[in-house]
């Protein structure tokens, strides 16, 4: 078998079409409003003629590429191509406004590189034990981990934690908007057909970022027409390398057991390892400036969520994400039934699958690597041929989602409130991830409480829950607890002297 499995992955047509496949999702991700599963949807029909291996290849290889992809925009004009780059932007976009966008986006190819090939070597040794442990999460245990998800707004919320959470509550107000999940009343709609299926979070997440800083570009066309920098290097240091290479192992190995869980994504596993990596920091005081870890961590745990989304997937026929549901579709039409049994009847196809997902995470790796020369000559592109682009982009990629002009205007609204809150000092990112958490948490909290009769104690009944909000819980108030201590050791000094 082992030479079945040589000539399939190896053959000339299936590398070919892998590199087509990244090549189609770094430049999708890399497109504000484009998402990986818009991008698989679009890709599947291409499928069609082909081998079933040599078609999921190109899927496959469309979904490393856009999560990685979803980086470039991210670090360069501080939009996140995609909705599990939105944390790269808090330390990425830092980098190109002192002109080291290269370097930004050599730590975050790396970091990426380093967290798929992490998730895929966890896929091919343990995929079967780990789809077991994500067997075992139930509504307890989901909402467990999106209330610990919603508790990082505290972390990200900068220097006013009430404006922060704010924020989140904005987020989590826009999230209540349609249909009720359990009851089937309609919430906040106001009589519109259109809101009753609720907000989709591309439409807002690209108005907040992308609108809203357009808005705020057009302030400063004539103070600062052109972004030129000198770029020394498009490679990550030997220092930088020395220094993320433990934030990618964490990271890698987050995003993969993030991803394993179904529901949860690259989203929710980049603000996670953000957050985790800004707590073992020696100087997290620093995060949002531009750290080489505080890019790395993100990006290594949104890439991790690729293979760890693929996992219950194969094993189970349970897909880990949006983009995995979308490939599902794609294995039943060329007669690949996942689950225990795919490894049995087809186990040659599933091998070429996990090592054409390593050669993908390899091609995204030089890929990314020669292509950012180009991609840092986005920076000196004059902002007034800049700002229109991106606001077409805007435009057509929000349309282009459902084919709706309404979801243009919700793009537009988002920008508008986006630019509000950014003058006034309040942070955008506790909106997006409260907007992505909110019907998890809210969903899954009902469906517990159903469950134990509307006693709370399910949630501490069960080990990994209860483990998850207690962490939580002293994620979400220990800010306070350290403002708290440094304003008593200030008073202490004071008194001294």
């Amino acid at each position: 078998m082992a030479l079945e499995v040589l000539s399939l992955t190896f053959d000339p047509i299936t590398l070919l079409t892998i590199l087509v496949g990244v090549t189609a999702g770094i430049s999708i991700g890399a497109m504000p409003g484009l998402t990986s599963t818009m991008g698989i949807a679009l890709l599947m029909p291409l499928t069609f003629a082909m081998e079933a291996h040599t078609g999921m290849m190109l899927l496959i290889g469309e979904f490393v590429g856009a999560i990685y992809g979803g980086s470039i925009t991210a670090i360069l004009i501080n939009t996140p191509g995609t909705p599990s780059a939105a944390a790269t932007v808090l330390d990425g976009y830092p980098f190109t406004k002192r002109g080291e966008s290269g370097r930004a986006i050599g730590i975050s190819t790396v970091a990426s590189f380093g967290g798929g090939i992490i998730s895929g070597i966890i896929m091919i040794l343990v995929a079967p034990v780990l789809a077991n442990i994500a067997l075992k999460f139930s509504a307890p245990e989901t909402f467990a981990l999106a209330f610990f998800g919603i508790s990082i707004i505290s972390s990200i919320s900068g220097k006013s934690l009430l404006k922060g959470l704010f924020s989140g509550a904005i987020g989590l107000t826009l999230a209540l908007i349609g249909v009720d999940n359990i009851t089937g009343f309609t919430r906040f709609a106001f009589g519109s057909t259109f809101l009753m299926g609720g907000l989709a979070v591309i439409p807002v997440m690209v108005g907040l970022f992308a609108m809203s800083q357009c808005f705020l570009s057009i302030e400063e066309l004539e103070a600062t027409n052109v972004i030129t920098q000198k770029i020394k290097s498009a490679l990550p240091t030997k220092q930088d390398l020395k220094t993320i290479w433990p934030t990618i192992l964490r990271g890698g190995l987050t995003g993969t057991f993030i991803g394993i869980i179904p529901g949860a994504g690259g989203d929710i596993s980049a603000f996670v390892s953000y957050d985790m990596e800004r707590r073992v920091s020696k100087h997290p005081e620093l995060f949002g400036t531009g750290l080489p870890e505080a890019i790395a961590a993100p990006e290594s745990s949104n890439n991790g969520t690729t293979g760890g989304a693929l996992i219950p997937l194969l094993t189970l026929g349970i897909p880990g994400d949006s983009n995995t549901a979308v490939m599902l579709g794609a294995l039943m039409i060329h007669n690949l039934i996942p689950g225990p049994m795919l490894f049995v009847q087809q186990a040659a196809v599933v091998d070429t699958l996990f090592i054409g997902f390593m050669i993908a995470n390899v091609f995204m790796l030089i890929l990314g690597l020669l292509g950012i020369p180009l991609f840092v000559k986005i920076v000196q592109v004059p902002r007034k041929i800049l700002v229109p682009v991106i606001i077409v982009l805007c435009l057509v990629g929000s349309y282009a989602i459902n084919n709706n002009y309404l979801d243009v205007v919700v793009m537009l609204v988002a920008g508008v409130i986006g630019y509000a809150l950014v003058k006034g000092g309040f942070p955008l990112s506790p909106i997006v991830l409260a907007l992505i958490l909110g019907p998890m948490a809210e969903g899954n909290l009902r469906r517990s409480l159903v469950m134990s009769k509307g006693s709370v104690m399910i949630f501490f009944e069960r080990p990994i829950s209860a483990a998850f909000i207690v962490i939580a819980v002293v994620c979400l108030f220990l800010p306070i607890i350290k403002r708290w201590i440094v304003m008593y050791r200030n008073f202490k000094k004071s008194s001294a002297a």
